[in-house]
């Protein structure tokens, strides 16, 4: 490799090791000594070209750890600029992202772009639209769907998580005496989605009144259903079927896993070559 020819090196080493949904281990988790490899490859590249530019991104992730990442890049680059982007600012999803570069880099403009704009099925006006929810597509058809649903209906963000609630519908988390239940949680604002990821329980629609309901998978009395692919890539800020050449699982991972192209794009816009 000619690596003097190399201008730009980006990379996200894997957040499981230092997100606060994950374990938490930082480089002591084998995903995040990858945080090491990445910084001497990066080094190396600068050996060879000092013009270079480049770029690393993780998880808004617990105060040590942004410091402990942001200081030993500095001992091993010398020069870093560490920026946080939520990329609510350029599409429908709460995402909170630190980007560490070797250029000063600036918050996008926001561009208004709410939940309401990147739903792909039923009319939206505002902040209401016609539901399609989890028996939609269990099979029916369609027209009947709709003409029986025609009250228009708030979506709301919401996602299924295991919580330990006792006899009075309270969080015990902690409690090992009382059992674990599958809750739809459902969020009082519903201009933006939650993060997206890879777990599609993570993020789901709901047309039912904020809160919490328990037992969720042994009930069909409350409306849900999970992101469409396409969804998920407006979420991303990705071109509508981008990813159709996976199948769908794979599609879903892609884009948990992936940037918000918009960011990147911005960020890139900030290089002076």
């Amino acid at each position: 490799i000619d690596w003097s020819s190399v201008d730009l090196i980006t990379a996200g080493f894997p957040c499981q090791a230092w997100s606060v949904a994950g374990k938490q281990l930082g480089d002591k988790d084998q995903r995040g000594m990858l945080f090491w490899v990445t910084l001497d490859i990066i080094k190396h590249v600068l050996t060879h070209n000092p013009s270079a530019k480049w770029l690393m991104e993780n998880v808004k992730t617990k105060r040590d750890f942004e410091q402990y990442i942001t200081h030993h890049t500095t001992e091993a680059l010398d020069y870093v600029e560490k920026t946080l982007i939520n990329s609510a600012l350029v599409s429908a999803q709460n995402r909170q992202r630190y980007y560490w570069t070797n250029f000063p880099v600036t918050q996008p403009e926001d561009k208004g772009i709410l939940l309401k704009d990147i739903i792909e099925d039923g009319a939206c006006d505002r902040e209401k639209s016609y539901c399609i929810d989890a028996n939609y597509y269990k099979g029916g058809n369609p027209d009947q769907y709709f003409n029986k649903s025609r009250r228009q209906l708030v979506f709301y963000p919401a996602s299924i998580i295991g919580r330990r609630l006792n006899e009075h519908g309270v969080r015990e988390d902690y409690n090992k005496n009382v059992p674990i239940t599958q809750c739809l949680q459902v969020k009082s604002k519903n201009e933006k989605m939650g993060c997206l990821t890879t777990v599609e329980k993570d993020c789901v629609l709901s047309t039912e009144n904020p809160g919490r309901y328990p037992n969720i998978y042994n009930r069909d009395d409350l409306q849900y259903r999970k992101l469409t692919p396409i969804e998920c890539e407006r979420l991303q800020t990705v071109p509508d079927n981008f990813t159709a050449v996976v199948s769908n699982t794979q599609r879903y991972k892609a884009l948990g896993n992936g940037w918000t192209i918009d960011v990147i794009a911005h960020i890139f816009q900030c290089i002076n070559w």
